[in-house]
């Protein structure tokens, strides 16, 4: 009977997390035993086991008393002698998902995420560069940029194309190598390499992939062990001409107790920056989502504006954004109401709270004088040459735009400039901007940072 359950449960699980997900660490697993209303069940090693008890044991506690087992946990144990399934060989099953067979023929790769592929990337101008670069690489071939180095803020998109990246080159080249996984995987399974005597079956595998996509990589950052073996995994495979695919929250430079040697070997490939979303973009994402949830949501009713106030009202990230329009639906479908600008603000107040983000006089004069590499002091000065004076009137311009200050609020500001001075500033920022296609650019870039 416990086999029947089972079954049941596994063909559930493989249709909620599809193909990917269920080979790499639902597949390997084995229900060995029901006793005392727990599912005894086995996996090949100590990593799956902690893997699949933080990510998927709640729902296969549930699939399994779905199918009328009725347990209350899972226990999830190391198998000490049961030999992995013949699907788990490298020879004979290579990815549409992580590499396979790493020490003692575990799964070492991140799970892929079904719906983060090319088709369901919503590009526009912040991003359309990244997503170009991603197409390039997910082509195959020769390694074009090695490595691509994608970064940008939570939310933007890195790992959506990552997870792109890996499922288009399995598709294209089912027998290509392609390991996908976190910079915090990549060091727990360098530490316990080391702690079981097992360093040369990690840097065989590690080496021999075809594709390494390495996803948070500033994790590593101050861990001089894992950094000394990333270096040299990351040589060995460039030397092999092997692609690899780095993400992180900020630019090579920028990322802090990262070795400098490391540092120089990201920044010579390709490097490219998410941007914050525009207004253009964060539609774009809304009107994708809503087509996704035409068939789960088909008797509602959507109000001509909803979609353009969230995206101009929320602009984190667009996580944010699509989980506020999931919430926004499924609020509308339990209360049986027409989705309106005002059950939309009802319903999300919380959210659009927090996203009425003020930005301050400081805050604007900081990020200009970032921007273009003046002191902030010389900035709110008097000093007058044009490389001072003109980001000065940027700046004076931005907080006239961005904020309510009066014209003698943001003269105080500025050195206690007189109104007129300030009036002056944006009145020379708007002639410029519209003949100056650099500053126009600088400026659509402060304002975007700013609203990130």
């Amino acid at each position: 009977m416990q086999n029947e359950y089972w079954d049941k449960a596994r063909g559930e699980l493989f249709r909620v997390l599809g193909t990917n997900n269920f080979s790499c660490w639902i597949e390997p697993l084995a229900l060995t035993e029901l006793r005392d209303g727990a599912a005894i069940i086995e996996t090949p090693t100590r990593f799956m086991r902690d893997w699949v008890s933080r990510n998927y044991a709640d729902q296969i506690l549930r699939e399994l008393n779905s199918a009328g087992a009725g347990v209350t946990r899972i226990d999830l144990r190391v198998a000490e002698s049961r030999p992995v399934a013949p699907a788990v060989a490298a020879s004979e099953a290579r990815p549409r998902r992580a590499a396979r067979n790493g020490e003692n023929g575990e799964l070492l790769g991140a799970p892929l995420d079904a719906r983060f592929t090319f088709d369901s990337f919503v590009v526009g101008k912040p991003n359309e560069l990244a997503h170009a670069a991603a197409r390039r690489v997910a082509e195959g071939g020769p390694a074009t940029f090695n490595p691509l180095f994608l970064y940008g803020g939570v939310g933007l998109g890195k790992t959506h194309l990552m997870h792109a990246i890996a499922h288009e080159l399995s598709t294209r080249q089912p027998d290509l190598r392609v390991l996908y996984l976190s910079a915090e995987q990549f060091m727990y399974r360098f530490v316990l390499a080391l702690r079981e005597r097992q360093i040369m079956d990690f840097k065989e595998l590690f080496r021999s992939v075809d594709v390494l996509m390495v996803d948070d990589v500033q994790f590593i950052a101050g861990k001089d062990s894992t950094q000394e073996e990333f270096f040299h995994t990351f040589n060995a495979l460039v030397d092999q001409n092997k692609q690899i695919v780095i993400s992180a929250d900020r630019a090579p430079g920028e990322i802090k107790d990262l070795e400098d040697r490391i540092k120089s070997r990201l920044q010579c490939g390709l490097v490219v920056d998410l941007h914050p979303t525009d207004y253009e973009l964060r539609l774009g994402v809304l009107q994708s989502k809503v087509e996704a949830f035409r068939g789960q949501y088909a008797g509602l009713t959507l109000a001509h504006g909803v979609l353009e106030f969230l995206a101009h009202r929320i602009t984190t990230n667009v996580r944010v954004l699509e989980g506020a329009l999931t919430r926004l639906f499924a609020f509308a479908s339990l209360v049986g109401r027409e989705i309106t600008l005002d059950l939309a603000q009802e319903c999300l107040a919380d959210i659009l709270r927090a996203s009425d983000r003020k930005v301050s006089i400081e805050e604007i004069q900081r990020k200009v004088a970032e921007h273009y590499n003046v002191r902030l002091s010389d900035l709110v000065g008097p000093k007058r040459m044009r490389t001072i004076a003109r980001p000065r009137q940027i700046a004076m311009y931005l907080a006239k735009q961005m904020t309510t200050r009066s014209l003698p609020e943001i003269g105080r500001r500025f050195g206690g400039r007189d109104h007129t001075t300030i009036m002056h500033g944006i009145r020379k920022v708007e002639e410029l901007k519209g003949g100056d296609h650099q500053m126009a650019e600088d400026i659509d870039l402060l304002r975007r940072l700013l609203e990130a």
